[in-house]
């Protein structure tokens, strides 16, 4: 018994922090908004934190390698998961809208002004590059910076014996900040509990209106993807075993999702779990944070959900072959776009409405529901990248990598 508490009492803890906080926002009302601050800060660390500690994991997993081979077939694996699983999640919301018919009247209401600007040739180009090193050190350059991190593994692995002392850095760094985080999550359920609060205080009355309908749809699909797909996927890795080891350690990263609303806020933990999950540091290091920025279920299902509403509210028909291989295009670019951009959202939005012909009627709509299913959605863009790193685990190095030892 005391094995247990001792195993799982940081697991209790932090449940009971988010349950608490949940309460105080339900019973105070507007009065909860005070604990905001408390949550800002807990968060704010989280993305000071996860910078270095995505920079250190992907360039010292890649430092790491014994030839080029392995991270080839890594990152094809990878790829094809990522689309797959993101294809699967844009077909099950397109079943549920079928089932259940959007039919009711989608009340517009005013564009952010910022909304309707394209992309310009500048900023695609700082979706991957920067012009200044320092700029790197901003969440808002993840994509960015994943790629500089990915030229300096590569540049130490090709160093060899020269590169030795920087390789040391770079595993020394990777450990460092997986303490850092560690020590940061001790405040987790102070921190998620407060933002908690603050979040069942400001969005809870908006799940009960005019997009009722839409979003128990979404929150639908999405619950039964998280529950059922992610136990598949699981069983799929490593059989029953690999479902009861992602669910033991899923619980963390979960409530870190839906607190934050962030999957870059989630990355540490998921990295963490990866590795109590078995999975390999290699394949941990490289997948999850390029999953944290690429690989978006939730995106996926939103999106869907989205397309269906602004077809809706233009009396048009959602069931052609044609509309349906354009959404799951659409989908699959847009669960691509997002991570790279801030408010990537909102710019997917732009992509769908574009590429369908709406008019700018169309965009407050698809924002409103974006805005709402965002928490449930951040769930599956986060917690996706771990049960999908133990698949690519599994196709990388065999059906029995849950009995090998991690890199």
């Amino acid at each position: 018994m005391n094995n247990w508490i001792k195993n799982y009492s940081g697991m209790i803890w932090l449940i009971t922090g988010i349950l608490v906080g949940s309460f105080a926002g339900a019973i105070f009302g507007k009065s909860a908004e005070i604990l905001k601050p408390v949550g800002d800060i807990f968060l704010n660390l989280l993305f000071v934190a996860v910078i270095p500690l995505v920079f250190f994991a992907i360039s010292s997993a890649i430092a790491n390698l014994q030839g080029a081979q392995k991270l080839t077939r890594i990152m094809g694996v990878m790829s094809a998961v990522f689309v797959i699983t993101v294809i699967i999640a844009a077909i099950l919301t397109i079943i549920g809208v079928w089932m259940f018919p959007i039919h009711q009247h989608i009340t517009a209401t005013q564009t952010p002004q910022d909304i309707g600007k394209q992309l310009s040739a500048d900023q695609i180009t700082r979706i991957f590059t920067s012009s200044e090193l320092f700029e790197l050190l901003s969440r808002k350059n993840m994509l960015a910076m994943i790629i500089f991190s990915i030229l300096v593994g590569f540049g130490t692995l090709k160093a060899e014996e020269k590169g030795q002392a920087f390789k040391q850095f770079l595993n020394a760094g990777n450990e460092v900040f997986k303490q850092v985080f560690i020590i940061i999550m001790k405040a987790g359920p102070i921190g998620l509990g407060a933002y908690f609060a603050y979040q069942v205080t400001v969005f809870g009355p908006s799940l009960f209106g005019t997009y009722a309908h839409t979003l128990s749809i979404g929150y639908g699909v999405s619950i039964f993807y998280y529950i059922v797909l992610f136990s598949v996927y699981a069983f799929i890795a490593g059989g029953v075993n690999g479902i009861r080891r992602y669910w033991k350690n899923n619980i963390i990263p979960s409530a870190t999702a839906v607190g934050t609303c962030s999957s870059i806020a989630t990355i540490p933990a998921n990295l963490d779990a990866a590795k109590k999950m078995g999975i390999s540091d290699v394949i941990a290091n490289i997948t999850i944070p390029l999953g944290g920025t690429l690989h978006k279920e939730g995106s996926g299902i939103s999106s869907i959900l989205k397309m269906t509403v602004v077809f809706a509210m233009f009396g048009k028909s959602f069931n052609s072959p044609e509309t349906i291989l354009i959404a799951l295009g659409m989908t699959v670019l847009v669960s691509i776009v997002e991570g790279g951009i801030p408010n990537g959202g909102y710019v997917g939005e732009i992509l769908f409405i574009s590429a369908y012909g709406f008019p700018p009627e169309a965009l407050p709509p698809a924002i409103i529901i974006g805005t709402l299913i965002d928490p449930v959605a951040t769930l599956l863009n986060a917690t996706g990248d771990t049960v999908s790193a133990m698949m690519i685990n599994r196709f990388v190095d065999g059906k029995n990598w849950m009995a090998a030892p991690t890199d």
